[in-house]
């Protein structure tokens, strides 16, 4: 009776970013253009809210800059309490900068979000999850690439004009130049970030792995209009949500599934997107 007493008072927020452009001026000229990722993040603020969601903003374009992003998780952090859950979701450009702090062993590299006025690195949402309580659950939606080399080969399923929700790694590099100060002083703020174990459960689905390319669409970009369709289906989990994604999607896109922070199996096993 106690725990149905706790998990009525559960309850349930939700954030959503959407870029179809990024300001040139932060970005050496590149303007980073696309077509579906404000209605990615329009159309997830519809689900959170059909599904008893509070949705705290919805940060479009130019008001998603790295300020605000960090604002409204850093506010969400003190609200949610143990029980909570969060619902956040991204759609836009992925990037990378030289890991210069020593937590990516692998290929040196931290991912980056690239918002409106500079990229948001991977330690600062490390770091931003940290903040959250004990018992709190955030599940993240990713409709972005990850990898900072993903136009040196392009597939040929690309090459007839898809967009690609990627910064050119020229373009990358030239940002990461001019701006150097700046990202050397995040990681150097935040180095170790990654190794920290959130005491919340944050379960991420991202458009693809790390080394393939997620698509932009007309509508949607493809993962978030696949997930649409899946979600129709009412999957029993957030796993089966995405191997029935993965399904339905080319074998050069295929979404990601990963867990950080404390185990929570209870979470991993709930209805995709419920409070």
């Amino acid at each position: 009776m106690a725990q149905k007493r706790s998990r009525a008072k559960a309850k349930g927020y939700s954030l959503h970013i959407g870029l179809n452009r990024v300001d040139p001026a932060q970005y050496e000229g590149w303007d980073g253009q696309l077509t579906a990722c404000e209605a990615d993040a329009r159309d997830m603020a519809k689900l959170a809210t059909a599904r008893g969601f509070k949705v705290t903003a919805r940060l479009l374009t130019k008001a998603a800059t790295a300020q605000a992003v960090i604002q409204h998780l850093g506010e969400l952090a003190t609200q949610l309490k143990k029980g909570d859950i969060l619902f956040l979701t991204y759609s836009g450009h992925g990037g990378q900068v030289k890991d210069l702090n020593g937590d990516e062993e692998k290929d040196r590299m931290d991912e980056t979000w690239v918002l409106y006025d500079r990229q948001l690195v991977d330690d600062e949402l490390y770091q931003l999850y940290t903040r959250f309580k004990a018992g709190v659950r955030i599940v993240v939606l990713s409709d972005s690439c990850h990898s900072g080399t993903v136009l040196r080969d392009v597939p040929p399923f690309l090459r007839g004009g898809a967009r690609i929700r990627a910064m050119p790694t020229v373009v990358g590099q030239r940002v990461e130049k001019a701006h150097r100060a700046l990202y050397a002083g995040i990681q150097k703020k935040l180095k170790g970030a990654e190794r920290n174990k959130p005491a919340a459960s944050v379960l991420l689905v991202s458009g693809c792995m790390d080394n393939q390319y997620s698509q932009d669409g007309d509508k949607n970009g493809l993962f978030t209009g696949t997930l649409k369709q899946v979600l129709r289906g009412k999957p029993a989990n957030y796993r089966q949500l995405r191997d029935q994604v993965v399904a339905r999607m080319p074998s050069t896109q295929t979404p990601n599934y990963y867990f950080v922070g404390a185990a929570n199996p209870a979470f991993e096993a709930q209805a995709p997107f419920t409070i």
